[in-house]
C-alpha cells in the first residue's frame, strides 16, 4: 500500500460515516465492516480515528490483520510496520520457536543441507496445502480430502513417512528437495515435525496416521510378496487406505487380554475372525486393518481387508472425529493365510518391532507441538499488557516460560540423539535397542506436554480455554496432548519398559 496518510487526517475520519483507525502503521477504512465486526460496532467506535494497535494485539491474533488486508487503504505518513508478517515457509525469527539446528547462529552435526532444503521445501507445503484444510476440518470433524490425499501421493510424502527405504527408489521426493538413496531418518523427523505445525491435533491424526503405525508392519512382515507389493504401491499411491487394529474395550497395552479371536479352517486356506477393535485411528475410512488376534497358540497379527462382516461405527473422543476414530466388529470374516504378518503366534514380535517407529514419530509430533505451544506463550507474554506491564516483565511468567524453554530443548536434543542412533542400525538392531530409549524419551516428551499445557493455560488465563482467538492454539493443546499420553503405550506401560530393558543386561555392579 503506497499512500501515505497523515495521523491528523485518520483522526478526523473518527464517526460511523467514516471510521478510520491505525494499526501497526497501517491505515484502515473500517466504515463498510462495522456491521460485520464479530466483536460489534461499540468497540470499533471507540477506537475510531486513533491508534488502535497496542486494543488490537491484546484481543486479536496477527493472523486477523492478514485475513483482511484488503481494508488497509494506506500507511502513516513517516512511519512503516514493526509487526512481521510470517510468510508461507518462513522460520520463526521468535527465540526459541525453532530448534537450535534451525537457529542461524548456532550449528549441528547431524544436518545436511538436504535436510534443511527438506525443511524448507515441507514449511511451503504445510502452510500452503495442508494448514488451511486442517484447520477447517479440525472444527467441522469432516475426514482428509482426496485431494489432499493424492497431493501427499504425487509429492511422495506418504512413502516418504515410511521412512528410509528401497521403497523409495525411483521416486522424486517433494521437488526433488532430498534424493532417495540420502534419505535417513532425520529426513523423516524434519518430514514429521513440520506436519506437527498445523496446530490440528484431531485433523494431524486424521492425515493417515493409521498408514504410518500400520503400513510398515505389512512392508517388514508380509510373507506373501505379491501381496504385499500389491497394498504397499495401493496405499502409497493413495487409493487405499490402511490402519492398525490393535486395541479392544477388553485390552489396550495388555495384548494378553484380547479377546478377538482367528481360528484356521478346516482346509487350511483362510482364518475366520471375531472380535472387536476399539479406538482405532482412521478406521472410519480404511480399506485395510493390519490387525491382532488370538490365534491357538498366542497371539497374531494379520492383514485383514474390508469386506462383509467388517462393521467400523464413529467414536467421538476429547479431539475432532476428522481422527476418523473406529470401533470394529468383525463378524465371521474370512482372511487368506497369505494375509499372516510373520508367523502364526509370533505377532508379539511384528508389534514390537513396529512400535518402535511409532512411538518416535509420536515423539517428533508431540516434542514440535510443545514448541508451537511455547512460542505462542512468548508472543503473547511480550505482547500482553496487565497493569500496566507486559507480562513478560513479571518473573513469574519468566520462570514459566524458562521451564518450558527447558523441556523444548531437552526433549529436541535427546530425540536427535536416538534418531542418529536409528541412522546407525539396522531395523532389527533398532528393534532390540531402542524400545527402551524410545519407551522412555515418549514418556518424558509427553510429561512435559502436561507441563507446557499446564503452564501454558495460565499464561493466556480465560483465553486458554477458550477454542478460538488468541488462545484456541494453547487451548487446544491442552485438551488433546493426553493422546500422545495415552496412544502408542501409555507413560506408565513405557517407563516400565525402558527400565525393565535396561535391567536385562545390568552388570554385576554393587555400591
Amino acid at each position: 500500500m503506497s499512500k501515505e496518510i497523515s495521523r491528523d487526517e485518520v483522526a478526523s475520519n473518527n464517526n460511523a460515516d467514516s471510521l478510520w483507525c491505525i494499526i501497526d502503521a497501517k491505515v484502515f477504512d473500517l466504515t463498510d465492516f462495522v456491521d460485520a465486526h464479530p466483536g460489534g460496532e461499540t468497540v470499533l467506535k471507540q477506537f475510531a480515528g486513533t491508534d488502535a494497535t497496542t486494543a488490537f494485539y491484546n484481543l486479536h491474533r496477527h493472523e486477523v490483520l492478514q485475513k483482511y488486508a484488503s481494508l488497509q487503504i494506506g500507511t502513516v505518513q513517516g512511519e512503516k510496520p514493526q509487526v512481521l508478517d510470517q510468510n508461507p515457509g518462513d522460520l520463526s525469527a521468535v527465540p526459541y520457536a525453532e530448534p537450535t539446528w534451525l537457529t542461524p547462529q548456532f550449528k549441528s552435526p547431524y544436518f545436511k543441507e538436504s535436510h534443511r532444503e527438506l525443511r524448507r521445501q515441507m514449511r511451503i507445503w504445510v502452510d500452503k496445502y495442508l494448514k488451511p484444510e486442517a484447520q477447517e476440518k479440525e472444527l467441522d470433524g469432516t475426514y482428509i480430502s482426496d485431494e489432499l490425499i493424492y497431493r501427499m501421493a504425487d509429492d511422495n510424502l506418504h512413502a516418504m513417512r515410511m521412512g528410509p527405504g528401497k521403497h523409495l527408489k525411483g521416486r522424486k521426493l517433494l521437488n526433488n528437495a532430498v534424493k532417495p538413496e540420502e534419505y535417513d531418518y532425520f529426513h523423516e523427523m524434519v518430514l514429521v515435525q513440520e506436519l506437527g505445525r498445523s496446530t490440528s491435533r484431531g485433523f494431524q491424526d486424521g492425515n493417515m496416521a493409521g498408514m504410518v503405525i500400520s503400513l510398515p508392519a505389512v512392508m517388514n512382515f508380509c510373507n506373501d510378496e505379491a501381496l504385499k507389493e500389491r497394498v504397499t504401491q495401493e496405499v502409497l499411491s493413495g487409493k487405499k487406505r490402511i490402519c492398525l487394529a490393535i486395541t479392544e474395550a477388553f485390552a489396550g497395552s495388555d495384548v494378553a487380554g484380547m479377546k478377538t479371536t482367528a481360528e484356521k479352517s478346516k482346509d487350511g486356506t483362510h482364518y475366520i475372525v471375531n472380535g472387536t477393535k476399539k479406538w482405532i485411528t482412521n478406521g472410519m475410512w480404511c480399506d485395510y486393518f493390519v490387525t491382532g488376534v488370538k490365534t491357538p497358540g498366542g497371539f497374531s497379527v494379520m492383514l485383514i481387508e474390508r469386506q462383509e462382516g467388517v462393521e467400523t461405527t464413529k467414536i467421538k473422543t476429547s479431539y475432532s472425529t476428522a481422527a476418523a476414530t473406529a470401533y470394529i466388529k468383525f463378524d465371521n470374516v474370512k482372511v487368506p493365510v497369505e494375509n499372516l504378518l510373520h508367523k502364526e503366534d509370533q505377532g508379539f514380535y511384528v508389534i514390537m518391532s513396529n512400535f518402535n517407529h511409532e512411538r518416535w514419530m509420536m515423539c517428533c509430533l508431540v516434542i514440535r507441538q510443545s514448541r508451537v505451544a511455547t512460542e505462542e506463550c512468548l508472543k503473547w507474554a511480550n505482547q500482553r499488557l496487565v497493569f500496566g506491564k507486559r507480562l513478560i516483565d513479571q518473573p513469574v511468567i519468566r520462570q514459566k516460560l524458562a521451564k518450558m524453554i527447558a523441556h523444548c530443548e531437552a526433549n529436541q536434543a535427546w530425540l536427535e540423539n536416538i534418531t542418529y542412533q536409528m541412522t546407525q542400525m539396522t531395523y532389527a538392531q533398532q528393534s532390540k535397542l531402542l524400545a527402551g530409549p524410545i519407551g522412555l524419551l515418549k514418556m518424558f516428551a509427553t510429561r512435559s506436554a502436561h507441563e507446557i499445557a499446564d503452564e501454558g493455560v495460565q499464561i493466556f488465563g480465560g483465553r486458554g480455554l477458550t477454542q478460538t482467538g488468541m488462545g484456541k492454539n494453547i487451548e487446544m493443546f491442552h485438551r488433546t496432548y493426553k493422546f500422545d499420553a495415552i496412544l502408542g503405550g501409555t507413560e506408565e506401560i513405557l517407563g516400565d519398559l525402558g527400565v525393565r530393558q535396561a535391567m536385562k543386561n545390568f552388570p554385576k555392579s554393587m555400591l
